[in-house]
C-alpha cells in the first residue's frame, strides 16, 4: 500500500492537521517525515496528526514520529495524535509512546 498525506489548518487556526492516509512504514516513512518537517518549518503552529485513515505503522514510522516530536519541541510547539485505531493504539501502548505523545 502507499501513503497519501493531506493537511489543512483547523477551522480555529490553532492546529495544522496532518492526515496520513494508508501506511507509514519503511518505504513511506521518508516521504512522511520530509513533508511534516517541511510543514512545521513553514507554518510554525501546533500539529495535530489525524490518524483516522492510518491503516498501518511500523517501527520505522514510530521512529519518524519521535523525530517529528523533537522538531516540534525545537520550535516550542506541541503535537497531538487523534483518532488512532485500536490496533495502532496498542502499538503505542506496548512501546510506551502513549505516555510520550498527547493522544486523544
Amino acid at each position: 500500500m502507499s501513503l497519501d498525506i493531506k493537511y489543512s489548518k483547523t477551522s480555529d487556526n490553532n492546529y495544522l492537521e496532518i492526515k496520513p492516509i494508508g501506511e507509514v512504514d519503511i518505504s513511506t516513512s521518508p516521504e512522511f517525515k520530509n513533508k511534516v518537517i517541511e510543514l512545521i518549518e513553514k507554518e510554525k503552529i501546533d500539529i495535530s496528526i489525524n490518524a483516522d485513515e492510518l491503516e498501518y505503522i511500523d517501527s520505522t514510522g514510530l521512529g519518524v514520529l519521535m523525530g517529528i516530536l523533537m522538531k516540534v519541541k525545537e520550535h516550542g510547539l506541541s503535537i497531538q495524535i487523534i483518532n488512532l485505531k485500536p490496533n495502532i493504539y496498542k502499538l503505542f501502548d506496548i512501546t510506551g509512546l502513549n505516555k510520550v505523545f498527547n493522544i486523544k
